[in-house]
């Protein structure tokens, strides 16, 4: 009554892999990063702070999305 095991497949594990250490670490740059603002700047440093750290995600989301298209386009070989 064994379930028949799939085969390991490292890319997909891979792939799984980055996603959850990049989520971590914009929770963690965002959770850890805002609350210290609030905690030694107070509140309207924190929003401010928070801001700053979303248009960055923004920007960082903008090139990465560029670059997916470009791979798209281009046809990557992988």
């Amino acid at each position: 009554m064994s379930k028949a095991q799939r085969p390991f497949d490292s890319r997909r594990h891979s792939q799984q892999t980055q996603k959850r250490l990049i989520l971590g670490g914009v929770l963690l740059l965002v959770v850890v990063g805002g609350g210290l603002i609030l905690v030694i700047y107070g509140p309207a440093a924190a929003v401010t702070g928070l801001g700053c750290i979303g248009v960055g995600l923004g920007l960082f989301g903008l090139i990465w999305g560029f670059l997916k298209l470009l791979e798209q386009v281009g046809g990557s070989e992988e």
